[in-house]
């Protein structure tokens, strides 16, 4: 599990049950994504293969398949 996601628990029928805090694409690696957009928007897609990369293995540290 990674250090950013949460588990709760919630009562439910008198018992304690954990929950996960599910993380969606858009809401981690907002750093590498700001990079990689704004590389991509000045320079072209095929200019930013490094950032993309960045990207990409970020996602992947979260547990995103790409």
């Amino acid at each position: 599990m990674s250090s950013n996601q949460t588990i709760t628990t919630t009562k439910e029928n008198g018992k304690d049950e954990p929950t996960k805090k599910v993380l969606r694409p858009c809401c981690v690696c907002k750093e590498t994504r700001m990079g990689r957009d704004e590389c991509i928007i000045l320079n072209g897609e095929e200019k930013c293969g490094a950032l993309i990369e960045a990207h990409k293995k970020c996602l992947r540290e979260y547990g995103f398949e790409m």
